[in-house]
């Protein structure tokens, strides 16, 4: 019998799977009853933040490699479908649920400015003020019109740390996965 659950995760170019948000987080839904499905997409070009061009070619490369990853999910099967992504990933994860026609709570964890532009559903959006990949303008901008909660973590990076104290990045970990926790 297939667990009625499903929770896809969306990671970053540079932020797989097991790296601590998408770890813990998995982790929490997995506790929670989700069948775990990961999107482990590969092989993009190196400079790409603050290059359009490469950012779209990622895009491009990501959602080929998602469709190909998630093509045998029978989606009608699962009476509950939680998406948790990570920067890029989050563009990916709003624009694969919009192409599916597919109902989805989401994971937002440090989310690109052109996730906006994907049509992104319900869920709750994490980002850092020191995070080099967007700005605290976009991302604000783009939760109010979308209607999405912000939590914005002061002084941390597109990683949602800070690069000097990793004793204050456990707290903000345990701080974000206590937020996930209640939202899954």
């Amino acid at each position: 019998m297939s667990k009625n659950k499903l929770a896809v995760i969306f990671p970053g170019i540079g932020y797989h799977c097991d790296k601590p948000l998408l770890y813990h987080a998995k982790k929490i839904a997995a506790a929670k009853g989700y069948e775990i499905r990961e999107v482990p997409y590969t092989g993009f070009e190196s400079g790409v933040k603050g290059n359009p061009d490469k950012m779209r070619r990622s895009f491009m490369k990501a959602m080929e490699q998602t469709e190909k990853i998630l093509e045998d999910v029978r989606w009608e099967s699962f009476g509950e479908l939680l998406f948790i992504s990570k920067s890029i990933g989050t563009a990916i994860a709003a624009e694969f649920a919009h192409r599916h026609n597919l109902v989805t709570r989401n994971v937002y964890f440090t989310p690109v400015a052109a996730t906006f532009t994907f049509h992104p559903q319900a869920g709750i959006v994490f980002h850092g003020t020191a995070d080099p990949w967007a700005t605290d303008d976009e991302i604000e901008e783009g939760c109010r019109a979308c209607g999405l909660p912000l939590t914005n973590i002061p002084d941390t990076n597109h990683s949602l740390e800070s690069p000097d104290d990793p004793m204050h990045n456990l707290d903000v970990l345990l701080d974000v996965m206590k937020q996930v926790n209640d939202y899954i």
